[in-house]
């Protein structure tokens, strides 16, 4: 059973550091700008790919810091994405960041992760988050692409308008809550044939 709790975390309120500057550190940083373009965001690594330098270049909320992980990185920060292909070093800096009650995710390493990083169905402000828990990120990503071709793109237009109309709405949370269902429920209902 999937016992994660799903949550939008707004990053550019957080620190985040990123450990590894090879593929994995160039896709995890390419995930949270992705997402997150204000993010701030710290990378470690002896070695940074081409990319993810290009990356930092073109935007001041990024810091480069070219030599090994050292434990005092985690100073500062808020969470930690561990992106390096030393599997001991990983765990060692998960344990380190833990013990600062940081949460950490370790690439390809479920078991000794505190978050997943998911795949996300974007449509204007609608985000869909994907989890599998840790078991396949590729069929997150095919869900992705399924779900991404389903949506449509005009959400945007009925997520202004739904937002127009709670703004005018008069009374307490749970009668606005009842009236915004009573106005989406048409989204829901079963169409039947006509012939």
């Amino acid at each position: 059973m999937n016992n994660l709790f799903p949550i939008f975390l707004k990053l550019e309120n957080l620190h985040t550091l990123i450990v590894g500057g090879g593929y994995v550190g160039l896709e995890k940083i390419t995930a949270v700008l992705d997402n997150s373009p204000l993010a701030r965001v710290t990378l470690v690594a002896p070695e940074i790919r081409e990319e993810i330098r290009s990356i930092a270049e073109a935007n001041s909320r990024i810091n480069l810091i070219v030599r090994k992980f050292e434990d005092d990185d985690l100073l500062g920060k808020d969470l930690v994405i561990v992106a390096t292909n030393d599997k001991p070093e990983n765990q060692r800096i998960w344990e380190a960041a833990r013990a600062r009650h940081m949460l950490a995710n370790v690439a390809d390493t479920p078991d000794i992760c505190d978050f997943y990083l998911s795949s996300v169905v974007r449509k204007g402000n609608l985000k869909v988050a994907i989890s599998t828990n840790g078991m396949s990120p590729t069929l997150a990503k095919r869900l992705k692409e399924v779900l991404g071709e389903a949506l449509p793109d005009n959400l945007e237009t009925a997520m202004e308008q739904l937002k127009a109309v709670r703004d005018m709405l008069k009374g307490d949370f749970a009668s606005k809550v009842d009236e915004l269902n009573r106005i989406t429920s048409v989204l829901t209902e079963n169409k039947k044939d006509v012939r």
